[in-house]
């Protein structure tokens, strides 16, 4: 049971990751980034992923610092996104250093919390020239939902969910 257990929420969590909040994005030049700017811009940029639904996609990302913009992640697979804003895209791989997650079997509250690393690179538009790297940090609060004997499962949707990724780090257009 504790085996099985495990494995469920390892595939929650690795479902977490893959179903539509990325971890990181860079954002929009202060001036247009459509049209490519005469000299670099770079920074620290700082970045957050939200949502509020197991299966919500696109996620919600704001990102803030030297650049400031809103977008949409795309889902390329378990490490890799694609990030969409105003302008252009570009593809963030990512790599799980720590986690650790928990499930209270009385209250069926799930917490997961991860650490890692991205790295930004591809970019199209007035993102062509991006790069840049960092650290995330991701923190899921679900309550799981309950069979009729009353046990928690991972086999239906979450009765709620929120996701939060913070980010930071480097970034060069």
């Amino acid at each position: 049971m504790r085996r099985t257990l495990a494995a469920v929420i390892t595939t929650i969590a690795a479902a977490a990751m893959i179903s539509g909040t990325s971890l990181a994005a860079a954002s929009a030049r202060p001036a247009s980034p459509a049209s490519p700017a005469s000299s670099a811009h770079s920074g620290i940029e700082h970045f957050q992923a939200m949502t509020t639904s197991a299966t919500a996609r696109p996620g919600s990302l704001i990102a803030t610092g030297v650049f400031t913009a809103g977008g949409i992640d795309i889902v390329k697979g378990s490490k890799t996104d694609k990030f969409k804003f105003p302008g252009g895209s570009f593809t963030v791989r990512h790599h799980a250093v720590h986690t650790k997650q928990a499930l209270n079997k009385k209250t069926c509250l799930f917490t997961l919390s991860q650490r890692g690393t991205y790295k930004l690179s591809r970019g199209t538009g007035g993102y062509a020239r991006i790069s840049g790297s960092g650290k995330y940090v991701l923190h899921i609060l679900a309550i799981s939902a309950r069979l009729s004997s009353g046990r928690c499962t991972f086999m239906l949707l979450p009765r709620t969910w929120q996701q939060v990724i913070t980010a930071q780090g480097p970034v060069r257009l």
